[in-house]
């Protein structure tokens, strides 16, 4: 199983930027999906989690400006990300929960906010 994540880039404050992440493989179930980020010199931290019941969890930092969704029918996880800030530049990672109890991470992809 593979996590393929994609979307990252540099945009203004204000803007906005769109992530997703497919899953690919031998896939028979997949549960919670999610993001985590992690800036230059820091820990790893939950953005936002989206269950296999379409339940949504965002950290308070995001809460309000990202929207977390998941296409099950593609094994795929996105997140739409407005009103973006300086703070939120980070690696983002998309992670999963595959065939029971088995944790996946993609590759991570680069979100930058500058002027």
């Amino acid at each position: 199983v593979q996590l393929q994540a994609s979307g990252g880039g540099l945009v203004q404050p204000g803007g906005s930027l769109r992530l997703s992440c497919a899953a690919s493989g031998n896939i028979f179930r997949v549960n919670n999906m999610g993001w985590f980020r992690q800036a230059p010199g820091k820990q790893r931290e939950l953005v936002a989690i989206i269950t296999s019941g379409t339940g949504t969890n965002y950290a308070n930092s995001v809460k309000g400006r990202f929207t977390i969704s998941r296409d099950n029918a593609r094994n795929a996880v996105y997140l739409q990300m407005d009103s973006l800030r300086p703070e939120d530049t980070a690696v983002y990672y998309c992670h999963a929960v595959i065939n029971g109890p088995s944790v996946y991470w993609g590759q991570g992809t680069l979100v930058t906010v500058s002027s």
